[in-house]
């Protein structure tokens, strides 16, 4: 008899299959003596569209809602139909004894086998194969402490309220409001939060009224000093004339150090990756959209083997992988990472609590590098660019701590005090990393993350100038300073920034702030659940609002369209809420941990569907298209929309059964000879053009005869492995390819 593991996708599956010495290769399986090995392709099965309920529901009619299916049905998803029958097949063969699951280890990929599981009638003895990394050690040491499926049973209770729970309010909710205003207008429990979030901070902005504010710098030689107010310790005032009046008194006055303070300081690492603070870090340094960086991340941890699971939400390790850190540091040594991980994997590695917290580690541990021996050489820009950020943390979070020493010194003039800053590094212990490198080339090796330059030495946070620690040798209380020159300082104060996609995602982690409620749980449990949706799915949310073109792209800044804005005008208030997830997620949790049975939550949840469509149903308000063009479909005859989707520009059909969309341009990666930006192309076929913001204009045809010329049919990966081969071939001259075509030449000797 033989046990079937099912894995989420191919690559998991070809791994698991090797570990296993399954080597036959059947209609999407692979089979060995023990074991047959199948996978799915993500989700092979999903809650079945409402026409599959009824008829009826093929046409979207208001009359008809809410949809409320008794029992929810699955349907096969017809892309992947046919590896779902290979597996169907493998689950229902006599001489397989007991199923294992081998998904990802998390709520969502406990949902992918149990619904192919259920959807194929599936009734023999379950495993769980719960690991958070791909590597051939993790994998043997998963199948010898397999776990009984049904310890997971509250996990896969939880997973599918959560998409029943979503198929109700997110179907129901949609349907009402796009028949109610004959416009395409999507919501549900976390886009319409989002949404939400981005219009609060777009208030902020138009509301904001910038007030001046004025400070003194004085110049003391090489000194520079800044006033301080005497009550307030502030750096700055609003009162002008206050300023100005100091400021006449200064005249002539003298600055006379009256204290030097020197404070040693220290500043620890900061913490390990989860995938938000890594998708942050890319967007913020690498201009890399969240879902770019998962799909990235998520080659780093199947293909190449060298991350570990990426969707974790956690920033910690747990005890039991500190033993293995010894051989993870054996396997980044290369390349960059050489001298530095050679350097850490000599010390003891100790368990310290800023880095290893069993109490903070949820599903799966921080992200960081495997066991697998890494080859740089096989990656591509992008891959290498993600590698080096994880790599790059997790050597500085093993390294030791910066030390350094701060000096304040505080003068008085005219009455008034006056501070300066220095400081003098004692120890760079973690900066160390972070040094810039010869080997980084554009892969952007060596450089650092904004939250490390935060976390960091701080960067005068008196309001005075660093100045070297040496100018402060040679004076004492009672000093006076060389003839000091002052001058007003004019400022004012800056309205909260537009969101990016680094800062988005930072207000879906943590959306506390835009609660009204002031309900300490949930704020709580949004914080521990994640926030708004989850890890794995952010990246997602993101890009469907785009998709639906309630975002658009100004560079970096994200801006609500005009339909995102009449959206949180025609949704209920409850559903633009946070509150509400905090709720879901709340109750989910105690599902999962056995504390609260489903069906009970799935009443409450089928009552708020209810009262959640009755209200748009019951709505006065109106929707208007003001982005409508003179063209017209050529499919229906209808006006276009002119809407901007994330990296193009689009004329789509007002009728949403129409469903006829052309692309007017969008944003290449082709940079402008001249200043260097994103050019734009525009128009089709021959006509094609591409457009800078600069004014400069280049036709497709003559831009393409000038990259020929240029020699950009050579990629960077292939400089990338030909400056490689040349550098082994350095290694070993004497069999360079120089040294072969020598070889054969015959030459006389005199």
């Amino acid at each position: 008899m033989k046990s079937l593991v099912i894995a989420e996708k191919p690559s998991v599956a070809r791994d698991i299959a090797r570990v296993l010495q399954c080597k036959r290769n059947l209609n999407g399986a692979i089979e060995g003596e023990r074991y047959i090995v199948t996978w799915g392709l993500g989700h092979l099965v999903e809650l079945a569209e409402p026409e599959d309920y009824d008829k009826k529901y093929k046409e979207w009619k208001l009359a008809d809602l809410p949809m409320m299916p008794e029992v929810f049905r699955l349907e096969v998803i017809r892309q992947t139909a046919k590896q779902y029958q290979a597996v169907k097949a493998q689950i229902h063969r006599k001489d397989v004894k007991e199923i294992i699951i081998a998904t990802d280890a998390g709520r969502e990929g406990e949902l992918v086998a149990r619904l192919i599981l259920k959807k194929a009638g599936a009734d023999k003895p379950l495993k769980r194969l719960w690991i958070s990394s791909v590597t051939d050690k993790a994998i043997r040491q998963g199948f010898e402490r397999l776990k009984d499926g049904r310890e997971y049973e509250p996990l896969y209770d939880a997973a599918m309220c959560r998409a029943e729970a979503d198929w109700l309010v997110g179907m129901n909710a949609t349907r009402a409001l796009t028949c109610k205003y004959n416009a395409q207008l999507s919501c549900g429990r976390v886009q319409t939060p989002t949404l939400a979030i981005i219009a609060k901070r777009e208030e902020q902005i138009k509301n904001f009224v910038p007030k001046p504010y004025y400070g003194i710098r004085g110049r003391a030689g090489e000194i520079s000093l800044t006033w301080q107010e005497e009550k307030s310790k502030n750096f700055c005032s609003f009162d002008k004339s206050r300023v100005e009046e100091i400021l006449k008194r200064l005249k002539g006055e003298k600055a006379v150090v009256v204290q030097i303070r020197r404070v040693p300081k220290k500043t620890d690492s900061p913490l390990l990756y989860d995938l938000t603070e890594l998708q942050r870090d890319a967007s913020r340094r690498f201009d890399y959209s969240a879902k770019q960086t998962l799909n990235i991340m998520q080659r780093l941890y199947e293909n190449h083997k060298v991350l570990t699971y990426p969707r974790t939400d956690s920033r910690y390790l747990s005890a039991d992988i500190v033993p293995t850190i010894k051989e993870r540091l054996h396997a980044c040594a290369v390349g960059p990472y050489r001298a530095v991980a050679g350097a850490v994997s000599k010390k003891p590695v100790a368990a310290k609590p800023s880095f290893v917290n069993d109490a903070k580690v949820t599903d799966h541990h921080a992200i960081i590098p495997t066991e697998q021996f890494v080859d740089l050489t096989h990656m591509t820009i992008d891959e290498r660019r993600i590698y080096d950020l994880v790599v790059r943390r997790f050597l500085a979070v093993l390294s030791p701590a910066c030390e350094y020493e701060q000096t304040k010194l505080f003068a008085r003039a005219g009455g008034e005090t006056f501070v300066a800053n220095g400081t003098v590094i004692k120890s760079l212990g973690w900066r160390e990393v972070y040094a810039k490198d010869g080997e980084a080339g554009e892969a952007g090796f060596g450089e650092m993350s904004e939250e490390e330059d935060e976390i960091g030495l701080p960067a005068g946070s008196a309001g005075g100038d660093f100045v070297s620690e040496g100018l402060f040798l040679t004076l004492k209380e009672g000093d006076v300073l060389p003839a000091a020159a002052f001058s007003m300082t004019e400022g004012k104060t800056k309205p909260p920034a537009h969101f990016t996609e680094a800062t988005l995602l930072t207000a879906m982690e943590n959306p506390g702030a835009y609660m009204e409620s002031s309900d300490r749980a949930m704020v709580k449990t949004l914080s521990e659940t994640g926030g708004l949706g989850t890890v794995a799915t952010r990246a997602d949310i993101i890009e469907k609002l785009f998709a639906s073109f309630l975002l658009e792209k100004r560079g970096k800044e994200i801006y609500l369209t005009s339909k995102a804005k009449q959206l949180l005008t025609l949704a209920p208030e409850e559903l633009r809420k946070p509150e509400l997830t905090a709720e879901w997620e709340m109750k989910l949790a105690k599902i999962a941990k056995g504390e609260l049975k489903r069906s009970d939550f799935m009443r409450a949840v089928c009552m708020y569907a209810r009262e959640l469509t009755d209200q748009i149903k019951a709505g006065e308000g109106t929707f208007r298209h003001d982005n409508m063009t003179n063209k017209k479909c050529p499919n229906c005859g209808k006006p276009l929309l002119l809407v901007k989707g994330k990296n193009s520009e689009l004329l789509v059909c007002q009728d949403r059964e129409c469903g006829y969309r052309e692309t007017v341009s969008r944003t290449s990666n082709a940079r402008c000879p001249i200043c260097h930006k994103k050019l734009e192309l525009r128009g089709k076929g021959d006509g094609q053009i591409f457009v800078c913001r600069c004014g400069y204009k280049e036709r497709l045809s003559a831009f393409k005869e000038r990259r020929e010329k240029e020699g950009a049919g050579v990629s960077k990966k292939d400089v990338a492995r030909y400056l490689s081969r040349q550098g082994k071939e350095d290694k070993e001259p004497l069999n360079n390819a120089f040294a072969q075509a020598l070889a054969g030449i015959q030459i006389d000797k005199e």
